[in-house]
């Protein structure tokens, strides 16, 4: 669904509005930051998401490194800004197993939601980004999302997050 929709009806939106079933990555092979975004840096470029793999994965491998991306509940949500996408969208992928995230201080993560940001979006960005933090005092979401069998049911669970009134503000 595009990200319009998103500033139109805040109320009603749900974090399944702003990705699809094939940019989940229920098992992802990579087991760090460098590897897991160019895993799915390739699979936002491979469904037409991001224009060119490469500037994007080194502007959200760099913002990454930079900046405290972690929630203490074990998800990262990275992110790149780029001229070239048309509409924010995120890629969804999740370790059996935590993995260290960023730079300096050890952050075990198991959810990786990275954004593909259009250049000019900044609103629609940030109310993503607060359901996203969001989900960090949700545990029983968090829990449901490492525990789902596929990608269905991760959209299921990914329906059912709804953005919080706060958020709405913004």
């Amino acid at each position: 669904m595009p990200s319009e929709n998103i500033t139109r009806t805040t109320a009603s939106v749900s974090l399944a509005d702003c990705t699809r079933s094939e940019l989940i990555i229920p098992h992802l092979h990579a087991r760090d930051t460098a590897g897991i975004l160019g895993e799915m840096s390739q699979l936002l470029h491979r469904h037409g998401c991001v224009p060119d793999a490469l500037p994007f994965y080194q502007a959200a491998f760099n913002h990454a490194l930079l900046s405290a991306v972690t929630t203490d509940t074990g998800i990262a949500f990275p992110h790149a800004r780029s001229t070239g996408v048309r509409r924010l969208q995120f890629a969804l992928g999740r370790t059996r197993k935590p993995v260290d995230w960023g730079g300096s201080r050890y952050c075990p993560v198991h959810l990786i939601f990275l954004i593909a940001v259009p250049a000019t979006d900044a609103v629609t960005y940030l109310k993503l980004l607060c359901q996203l933090a969001g989900l960090g005092r949700q545990p029983e979401f968090v829990e449901k999302l490492r525990d789902a069998a596929n990608r269905e049911e991760i959209m299921a669970v990914l329906r059912e997050v709804r953005q919080p009134n706060g958020c709405s503000r913004l």
